[in-house]
């Protein structure tokens, strides 16, 4: 008797089931940022301005996290580099919670780092903060999440979380091709270079500010920056990318030092 022949259709399936069953199983667990989410978004807020007579009387200007004690919130320079029409009762504030339950909290500028682009804010009331990483190693190839606020409050005060990898640890100054590029910003860069992590990941000048963070612990590596690095690494490109930087956190960690904040 002829043995009848497997039609190749079931064939086919049979090789399709064999393979995927060889695959290593992919759990929820295994990709905790759904969990890690739950206790980061509390400690995002958005950085801006009020003033009781404007309207909309608030203005977002970029993103922060609280850390410490939970009354320190971390920014960067650029976001609060801004002249507060003190006149009109303009003041600058930070925005926490989500949507219809924001609050809006009074801050003061601490300190500014100007060379790494980082601001520590005080406000008068304590936050749930964010843990940052000590020995932490960061390397390329390595992926993180970012939560913050992207294109300010076009999409309410709702914080929007993206990922990226680590696609390059590479100096903030790039060598000039001639001296005409150069001025005494980038010739002390060069001098001194500072390393920031380049993302693969889509980030927005809103997200100035964000937390870049370990999705499995949530402990901060970096601080988002769209605005600042850009112009120092791209002015040499008629249109600049949608690369994405973060400055790392140890410039974070020495100017918590210097003021003597844990």
């Amino acid at each position: 008797m002829q043995a009848s022949l497997p039609h190749p259709a079931v064939t086919c399936c049979a090789l399709i089931l064999a393979f995927v069953g060889s695959l290593p199983s992919v759990q929820a667990h295994e990709w905790p940022l759904a969990d890690t989410l739950a206790r980061v978004k509390p400690a995002v807020v958005g950085v801006g301005t009020h003033q009781p007579t404007r309207r909309p009387p608030s203005r977002l200007l970029g993103t922060g996290f609280v850390i410490g004690d939970g009354s320190t919130v971390v920014t960067n320079a650029h976001v609060v580099d801004i002249d507060l029409a003190q006149d009109q009762y303009e003041e600058l504030v930070v925005f926490s919670g989500t949507g219809n339950q924001g609050r809006v909290v009074g801050a003061d500028v601490l300190r500014v780092d100007a060379e790494h682009d980082l601001a520590l804010l005080k406000i008068g009331e304590r936050l749930p903060a964010m843990a940052l990483a000590t020995a932490h190693e960061v390397r390329e190839g390595d992926v993180y999440a970012f939560t913050g606020f992207p294109i300010g409050a076009v999409l309410g005060l709702y914080p929007v979380t993206h990922r990226g990898m680590v696609s390059s640890i590479t100096p903030l100054a790039i060598p000039a091709r001639s001296s005409v590029q150069l001025d005494a910003r980038k010739i002390r860069r060069l001098q001194n270079p500072v390393s920031v992590y380049q993302l693969d990941g889509t980030a927005y000048p809103g997200n100035s500010g964000s937390p870049l963070y370990d999705p499995a612990t949530g402990q901060v590596v970096g601080i988002l920056n769209q605005v600042y690095v850009k112009a120092t690494k791209e002015d040499v490109l008629s249109q600049p990318s949608g690369i994405s930087y973060a400055v790392p956190v140890r410039y974070l960690t020495r100017l918590l030092e210097r003021e003597e904040i844990r």
